[in-house]
């Protein structure tokens, strides 16, 4: 049932990605796998990200690398759904994209059920012909 909802959320990005280019195509691929190993609580997600990455979270919450790893394997937030809800701004800078998307997140955190909009901006660098996160703050949208 996983893998048949990675499969969807794939043709999704493709069916809105016609005419990005094929870097940016495979930045969206990276982009949606994240979401979905995130939320699939896979430890596979360690693979994507740069050993020097940083995450700032809405609520003002900075992660390194380690302190990533060790939040997700205890499951101090485990994620129910992330979904993709718009691409706004895609940049390229040499080996470094920026992207800037929206994502709605439901899940737990402490055992306390939460939902929300996010605004994301992450940073990848492509290393070895591989996408890796390097950089991802989230700003929470009010509604």
């Amino acid at each position: 049932m996983k893998n048949l909802a990675l499969i969807f959320l794939f043709s999704c990005i493709f069916g809105y990605a016609q005419n990005y280019s094929k870097k940016e195509k495979q930045l969206l691929f990276q982009t949606a796998k994240l979401d979905s190993l995130m939320q699939n609580n896979d430890s596979k997600i360690l693979e994507l990200l740069e050993t020097d990455v940083s995450f700032g979270h809405s609520n003002g919450w900075i992660q390194n690398f380690d302190d990533f790893k060790k939040d997700f394997s205890s499951g101090k937030v485990i994620y129910k759904e992330i979904r993709q809800i718009e691409v706004s701004e895609m940049k390229k800078f040499g080996n470094i994209f920026s992207i800037r998307r929206k994502i709605k997140v439901l899940g737990l955190y402490r055992n306390q059920d939460f939902e929300m909009n996010l605004s994301l901006l992450e940073i990848w660098i492509k290393n070895k012909s591989v996408w890796k996160l390097w950089s991802r703050q989230s700003v929470e949208i009010k509604p």
